[in-house]
């Protein structure tokens, strides 16, 4: 289908409910590529297309999507701006981004978050042929479209508001029970994100003083847009962000964020703790992976840490939670409500290993409480700017 347009009733195949997508892309060849990758799942209908942002957002109101793919450099209108313009409107429609492995596009794509997007698929480079190409979209795609749908179905896409998930996909959750500081205190906070994770962490980490341990995170990124991420958290946070380097210190006052495509694993001992990188290989089809960055932390602080698992799609930190909880450690996970999509922190919170499920406002001042008694300046490196 090509410019083409259903009315807003379409939605079910076979007798079944479908996720109707709408693609905007400036590109005909992308536009086509993209339908025809989607229409051949069979959870999955292209109720439309548009060729620039400004018909996006016409089109997102008259054909009222389930979720929506944006190509971000498009003519009249941007991907960003179409954003911030659905956004206006009080639509909550998911809304993923296609964008390049470059400097450019990993600034761009963070602006698209920050302006409301829900995720984003980034374009395929020197893969040698289309369809090895569109193998990759697809992969990258599907998994995010259906992970994100269900947690907007329960409401029009127009509706204004946070929208709960329905009964039946609200997960059960035993709590553990709150375990007293370790002796020597916490070593470090770890940080798992993945979908939604960057204004997750943004809104996590602005809500913090400057700690007395390191604070290390795992965000699901590739190269370049990692880097981008700290930068951008470094201007708008107390703490200093850094992107890792292999053999750098780990700092009170200091966070630090693993670069994409590098598993980071924490090494020396307590009280100097460092960073190792490797390109071992990926676990959970993540590198950097959350579980290698809590299980590492196991084997040098024991359960002398604080995890912290945020918003994200898939199971990654399930394991190394268990890992650190199994060694005296304690973990915190993100709510349902507050989450974009309650994958990771919702596996954590499954398996009976969080000791407090949380909305993201209520994630910083929990962590505060817990490292209290062990403030006391911050020394001068860590909190220079």
């Amino acid at each position: 289908m090509e410019e083409g347009t259903r009315d807003g009733r379409a939605g079910r195949r076979g007798g079944c409910d479908v996720i109707k997508v709408l693609v905007v892309d400036d590109s005909v060849v992308i536009r086509r590529l993209v339908s025809g990758l989607l229409a051949a799942d069979p959870e999955i209908e292209v109720v439309g297309t548009a060729v620039n942002g400004r018909a996006g957002v016409e089109k997102v109101e008259a054909l009222r999507p389930d979720l929506v793919t944006m190509d971000i450099e498009m003519p009249e209108v941007d991907g960003i701006e179409a954003v911030r313009r659905i956004r206006a409107t009080g639509n909550k429609v998911p809304v993923i981004m296609f964008s390049t492995l470059t400097e450019r596009g990993a600034v761009a794509t963070l602006d698209a978050l920050a302006a409301g997007a829900s995720d984003y698929v980034a374009k395929p480079a020197n893969v040698g042929s289309v369809g090895r190409s569109m193998e990759q979209v697809r992969d990258a795609l599907i998994p995010r479209i259906k992970s994100l749908v269900p947690h907007h179905r329960s409401a029009r896409p127009d509706a204004a508001g946070p929208r709960p998930a329905p009964a039946s996909e609200v997960r059960p959750v035993a709590l553990r029970p709150a375990r007293p500081a370790p002796a020597g205190g916490h070593r470090v906070v770890l940080v798992g994100s993945s979908t939604g994770g960057p204004e997750a962490l943004g809104t996590l980490l602005a809500a913090l003083p400057l700690l007395p341990v390191p604070v290390v995170v795992v965000q699901h990124m590739p190269p370049l847009f990692t880097r981008q991420l700290a930068a951008r958290l470094d201007r708008n946070v107390a703490a200093r962000v850094v992107e890792a380097e292999h053999g750098q210190p780990l700092l009170p006052g200091t966070v630090t964020i693993a670069p994409g495509d590098h598993h980071l694993h924490v090494t020396g001992r307590p009280g100097r703790l460092a960073v190792r990188l490797s390109q071992e290989p990926p676990e959970n089809y993540c590198r950097p992976a959350v579980d290698v960055l809590l299980r590492s932390a196991v084997e040098v602080v024991g359960g002398a840490a604080l995890g912290v698992v945020l918003t994200g799609m898939g199971q990654d930190g399930c394991r190394g939670a268990r890992a650190l909880v199994d060694a005296g450690g304690s973990v915190l996970a993100q709510d349902q409500a507050t989450s974009v999509v309650w994958g990771m922190p919702g596996a954590v919170a499954g398996a009976g290993l969080a000791e407090l499920v949380l909305p993201l406002t209520d994630i910083a001042p929990e962590v505060v409480r817990r490292l209290a008694p062990q403030r006391t300046a911050v020394p001068a490196a860590g909190a220079t700017r």
